[in-house]
Formats: C-alpha cells, structure tokens, sequence
C-alpha cells in the first residue's frame, strides 16, 4: 500500500474531456491526460482494502491494489506487468471500458473512487513510452496448430494467449483489417485506431498470422479448417442487430447504427465513398432510437458530421440519477448515464416507442412517436402499454437504429458447422467452452451474447486455456 492515507489526503481527480467547442471538429480522443505527478498521486488513494471489491467486480480480474501501488511508487515496468498478467489490452479497456471496478471501489461509497481506468490508459502509455512493452517470441512450439475465426476483442486475446503457450495460431477475419468492434463499431474519438494497429503489430512479430477479407464459411469453408487445424475457436462476434419491423423501415435515410459508424471510421482513416453510398448527417435532423454506449457513439458521430439537430430515445425509463434502495453498493449502479457525446448536443427522452416512418418518394421525411408506460403483470413481469393521446409526429431526415444484437450470425458459419445454439440463438458452449462440433470452441459475444468489451477479452483467454488443455491430452 503506497500511501496509507492517500485517500484521506486525496480527493478523486479526473483528467476530464477535450473542450466541446474544440473536439466537435475532429475525430481525436476527447479524453485529456493528468501529469505523471498527478496520476501517481490519483494511485495512492487506493486503499488496498481487505477484500479488493474492484478486482470481485471486474471481468478479467484486474489486481488493481498491487497495479496501483508500483504506479505510485513510478514502477511502470512491475505495473504494466500486474495489468498484462490477467488482460491481453489494457491500452484497451483503460479506454472504453464501463469500469465497473470503479463503481465497486470502497471509495466510490462517497462517490470518490479511485480513478482505476484512467490510471491504466495512462500506465500502460506510460510503458510503451519507456520502452517495456517489446514482442514476446515463444521459445517453444508445441506442434498444434488454431484457428480463431474473427478478429475482435475475444478472438485477439484468444490468439495472444493461445501464442504465448506455444501453439502456432491463425486469425481469420471478414473484414479488411481485424479489430472487430474496436475497429469498426467503437468511434476514434473514444478510441485512436492506432492504438489497435500497435498490438497488432506486436502480434505479428511474435508469430500470430492474421488473414483479412476471409470469411470463413463464405470464402473458406468451416470443413476445410477443421481438416487443417488440431483446433477452431470461434469469436464471430453477436453481429445480428435488433430491427424494428414497423411501417416505413425500408425508406432512405433509416439505418443500422453499425452501418453508420462502421462508414464514418473508415473515413476516418481516408476512405472515400459515393454522395450515393454515403450515410452524412449534415445538416440532418437526425433521431437515435436506442439508448445504450452505441447510440451515443451515434450522436457523437452526428455531432461531428455538423448535423442540425440530434434526438435519442429510449422505450425503457428515465434511470435514477443515484442508486436505487434494491441497487447497492457494490453491485453496478443502473442509474443515468450522460456521456461525452451526450455533452456535445443531444436532446434525451424516455418511455418512447416508434410507431412508424414516414416518407415521400421512398425518402424518409418524419417519424411518428408514442410515449410508454410500463405495469407489472399478473405474473410479475413488466407490460408496456402506450399512453393515450401522446402520438406526435417529428420532422426527421436520418433514423440510427442502435437497439442491440441479439445473436451471432447463423448463416454460413455456424450452419455450415451445424453448431448446436442455445434459447437466445448464442452458439451453446460448455463449462469449457466447447461446442456441440468437436474440435470446435467459442468464446466472446457469439457465446454469450452482446456484452462489454472486457468480458470478451476475458472469455477470450478463458477459452484459450480450455483449448490448451484439450491439445495437451
């Protein structure tokens, strides 16, 4: 424990965000650094509690008391080494991740938690400045050969862990770079793709291949890689977003949040499309139906592209703005949630559905709204009902459908293989995370369900372990 009354001495010091009127025009992280005095100073308040609940709280089981104590006492080395020894990307999660550590912090019974993401971005940056994060080349090779099919969060930190332990591992990826989400689904703004192209290029030199634009079960077939390799892991990701199947859901201008960031972060990095294939907010009224991290991502993206105005709704209601009587510490607060994008612009309403899209000529032109309220049933579950008289109709030019995933997708792939899927349309796995197909395993969203990017990583290396095991008999 670096300063037994740092916490006491200390309060809770933020490095805080970008001024809007400056990051509204470009794509750079909002996120603003403390000097490495200050982030030393922000680890001492970490009170080394008796029972850590951060690391109960948090996904891959981050050691967060002994990061934060080599932090404070400038051990960069011996603390980048804690963060690595349970998580493949801390550079990552220290980022985009919810930090539910810091929710679950001592401290943050007063409000006050240790600010723990921050000081992993910054620690791991702090690392690769001084030269200690450098390419881990096993000096063994078991023989085994892997594929992991899909390249985001859960697939990466599968390869890494499955590398170091001496087999030799293959990433298959659809997309023309691997990332996943990260790459693709998550803006610069939160998140610099350099940052991913640094790993990567770690990976590579400590032996992992990577194959881009392969889509396994479309280019390649599944048979062909059970043939060829001892084992396939499959991390394809929860890709089949939630559609909202009401009148005028085919018109222009109404797309799937993916579709719309997915563009935008390619043109980021220079891409170039049509004035037809261009999804542009600019000067838009633009209507977020979703109300979750994507949505905002949404709205931040909608910011940036100059549009004239930007709504978000949500079917569920407003959420407290502190815990509720049954939401206790240390248990993850469901309360409201305002982000940087939300900052930026945005107007917010709760308890409204969509009733349907109104166009002319096959061009969206309005949205007609209801708002909700929600009763409990007979069998205690939670009925929405629409409130009468509330329907309104708003002028609108782009809808950003951001409702979720509800499961991987079945075809190709997963049909092909003929892996089993359990009640929500998730590839069913075992205690080891073994699929109905021998040989085969699946880890990350495809398994169970659309989750945060932390419990990928996690499942990720979970996976890798089990798959280790079943090559070693």
């Amino acid at each position: 424990m670096g300063d037994p009354k740092g916490f006491m001495k200390l309060g809770r010091k933020e490095g805080g965000y970008r001024p809007v009127s400056e990051r509204i025009d470009d794509y750079g992280e909002v996120e603003q650094t403390l000097n490495d005095n200050d982030r030393r100073e922000q680890a001492s308040r970490c009170m080394d509690c008796g029972i850590p609940f951060c690391h109960w709280a948090c996904p891959v089981g981050s050691k967060i008391p002994e990061w934060q104590d080599a932090l404070y006492r400038g051990n960069y080395k011996l603390a980048s080494e804690i963060l690595h020894s349970t998580n493949s990307f801390p550079e990552f999660t220290g980022r985009v991740c919810p930090h539910p550590c810091e929710k679950s912090c001592v401290l943050a019974i007063h409000h006050e938690g240790v600010t723990i993401r921050e000081n992993e971005a910054a620690t791991v940056e702090k690392a690769f400045e001084l030269g200690y994060i450098v390419p881990r080349i096993p000096q063994v090779r078991t023989g085994k050969k892997v594929a992991v099919i899909g390249g985001g969060p859960a697939g990466l930190s599968a390869a890494d862990v499955l590398n170091q332990m001496g087999h030799s591992v293959t990433v298959f990826e659809k997309d023309d770079v691997v990332g996943g989400l990260l790459r693709y689904g998550i803006p610069d703004f939160k998140l610099n793709k350099k940052v991913i192209d640094r790993r990567i290029n770690l990976f590579v030199q400590e032996g992992i291949e990577f194959k881009t634009n392969c889509h396994v079960g479309v280019d390649v077939k599944g048979e062909e890689l059970l043939k060829n390799f001892d084992a396939v892991v499959v991390t394809i990701g929860a890709m089949k977003p939630r559609d909202l199947p009401v009148e005028g859901r085919d018109l222009k201008g109404v797309y799937f949040a993916m579709e719309f960031l997915k563009q935008q972060n390619k043109v980021v990095r220079g891409d170039e499309f049509s004035a037809e294939e261009r999804i542009n907010a600019k000067g838009k009224n633009v209507l977020v139906i979703g109300g979750g991290d994507t949505g905002s991502d949404c709205v931040g993206t909608s910011n940036r592209q100059k549009a004239k105005s930007v709504m978000q709704i949500e079917i569920l209601p407003k959420p407290p703005v502190e815990r509720a009587a049954n939401n206790p510490w240390p248990y993850w607060p469901t309360v409201l949630k305002t982000s940087s994008s939300h900052e930026e612009g945005c107007a917010r309403e709760w308890n409204v559905s969509t009733k349907r899209f109104i166009g002319e000529n096959g061009v969206l032109k309005q949205v007609e709204l209801v708002d909700v309220e929600w009763s409990k049933g007979d069998n205690g579950q939670w009925v929405m009902s629409e409130k009468a008289g509330s329907n309104r109709i708003l002028d609108v030019d782009l809808v950003l459908l951001s409702m979720g995933f509800v499961h991987p997708i079945h075809e190709g792939l997963v049909a092909e293989l003929g892996l089993e899927k359990d009640g929500r349309g998730n590839v069913k796995i075992d205690a080891q995370y073994q699929t109905s197909v021998a040989k085969v395993f699946a880890a990350g969203d495809a398994a169970s369900g659309a989750s945060l990017v932390v419990t990928s990583i996690n499942n990720g290396r979970r996976a890798a372990e089990n798959v280790d095991a079943f090559l070693k008999k």
